[in-house]
């Protein structure tokens, strides 16, 4: 049972795992921040999440993920009632519909995990 002020929640083993292992490589760095236990590194987490998400949703409300492939995000820009490609050209994001590399449909896809870890995982420094 958790002390009071707190709450339970279940993860499955692999979840966990991946939390403890992040933890554990970061513990000394999260300690400055004052985080000291894998419950405090999992609360941080969520918390940064739910205010990237409330960010996200504030800037961009108008656009919508539809799919990931492997070179390319395609949205859906409200504002402009169109469907938007962003691209992997030259080792940095493209946008098909702006001809752009910096605009508001490469912001919103450099700000969606899988896409920022595929350009880690290619080498392209974001």
């Amino acid at each position: 049972m958790p002390k009071g002020g707190f709450k339970s929640i279940t993860v499955s083993d692999t979840v966990y795992d991946r939390f403890s292992a992040s933890y554990q490589q970061k513990k000394n760095d999260l300690a400055h921040k004052g985080i000291r236990s894998l419950s405090g590194y999992v609360s941080h987490m969520l918390e940064e999440r739910m205010q990237e998400d409330k960010v996200l949703a504030r800037h961009a409300p108008l656009i919508k993920k539809i799919s990931v492939d492997q070179d390319r995000i395609v949205l859906l820009d409200e504002m402009k009632k169109r469907i938007v490609e962003v691209t992997f050209q030259e080792g940095a994001l493209f946008c098909q519909l702006c001809e752009e590399k910096d605009c508001l449909h490469v912001g919103y896809a450099l700000a969606q995990p899988e896409i920022y870890e595929a350009l880690t995982a290619k080498g392209i420094k974001v």
